[in-house]
C-alpha cells in the first residue's frame, strides 16, 4: 500500500487508467468478434460494417495507447484481407 501522496494519487490514476482501457478493449474485442461472425454468417452487408466499425475501434485503441499502433494495424490488415476474399469469392462463385 502507497504512503506517500503522490504515490496514492499515481494509485488512483491508474485505477482510473485500468478501467477506461478496460472498456476501450472490451469494445475493440467486440467489434473483431461481429467481423468475423459476419464472415462466418455469409453476409456481405454486415462484413463491410463491421469491418468498418473494427478498424475504426482498433485506430482509436491504437491512438488511445491502449494497444500497441502496429498491433492495431495488423489487425485490421488481416481483417481487411479476410473480408476482401470473402466478398471476392462471393462475388465469383466458381465451384
Amino acid at each position: 500500500m502507497a504512503n506517500h501522496p503522490s504515490a496514492l494519487k499515481r494509485e488512483r490514476q491508474a485505477k482510473r487508467r485500468k478501467q477506461r482501457n478496460r472498456g476501450i478493449l472490451s469494445a475493440v474485442r467486440t467489434a473483431v468478434k461481429r467481423v468475423q461472425t459476419a464472415l462466418t454468417e455469409k453476409n456481405q452487408e454486415l462484413a463491410k460494417s463491421a469491418l468498418k466499425e473494427a478498424t475504426s475501434s482498433l485506430d482509436g485503441a491504437a491512438s488511445k495507447g491502449v494497444i500497441p499502433k502496429k498491433r492495431a494495424s495488423r489487425k485490421i490488415s488481416r481483417l481487411a484481407a479476410r473480408v476482401k476474399k470473402f466478398l471476392s469469392a462471393a462475388a465469383s462463385p466458381s465451384a
